[in-house]
């Protein structure tokens, strides 16, 4: 009897992380306004809902147009360039609910590509320089799940700056006592090098 382990399944286990960190960005809106969502909390306008329609766009693009499979809906900047920002924020007539559906759109067009195309099929980022254009749609895979738990970590952060909510595993790891403790502990040790 072999004591080998199998192999996990690459696409299922790349697949999963993107879902949980797809449903991390999303719980950052859960309960807060249309304005603390749209409102700039960085001196760079980060703010929640640009973050999800940024990263519709990323799924359109990545895990779509560059395998082959344009977008299923116009993506609101088509008039406009994402170089100048245009994805990473709402207008004014762009809901919440609209940016969610965009992004919940995005994620199931991009699960398609990946069950359709497997790993290993072609790709191509017309954006990238020509000698890395040519790609694999597993490349780009990796690429978006680690862009998407980058922003998941950010929306964690502009989500705590807004109300103090802090991110999924704050209440397990303590009460509001605990972490007044703690970052009484931290500035502590800050203060020592002022």
């Amino acid at each position: 009897m072999s004591s080998e382990q199998p192999e996990p399944d690459l696409r299922a286990v790349l697949m999963r992380y993107l879902q949980e960190a797809r449903d991390n960005v999303l719980r950052s809106l859960e309960g807060a306004s249309d304005y603390d969502v749209r409102r700039p909390m960085t001196p760079s306008a980060t703010n929640l809902l640009g973050l999800v329609k940024h990263l519709a766009g990323i799924e359109l693009s990545y895990l779509g147009a560059c395998v082959g499979r344009p977008s299923p809906v116009p993506l609101p900047w088509d008039d406009v360039s994402i170089w100048d920002g245009a994805d990473m924020w709402a207008t004014a007539a762009e809901s919440p609910d609209y940016i969610v559906g965009l992004y919940r759109t995005a994620w199931r067009h991009s699960d398609e590509s990946v069950e359709a195309l497997g790993l290993a099929a072609p790709a191509s980022v017309a954006w990238w320089p020509e000698e890395r254009r040519t790609t694999t749609l597993g490349s780009l895979l990796v690429r978006v799940v680690a862009e998407t738990a980058q922003h998941a970590g950010h929306a964690d952060i502009v989500r705590e700056m807004i109300d103090g909510r802090g991110g999924r595993d704050a209440d397990a790891a303590g009460d509001a006592g605990h972490w007044a403790g703690y970052v009484a502990q931290v500035q502590a040790a800050a203060d020592q090098h002022r």
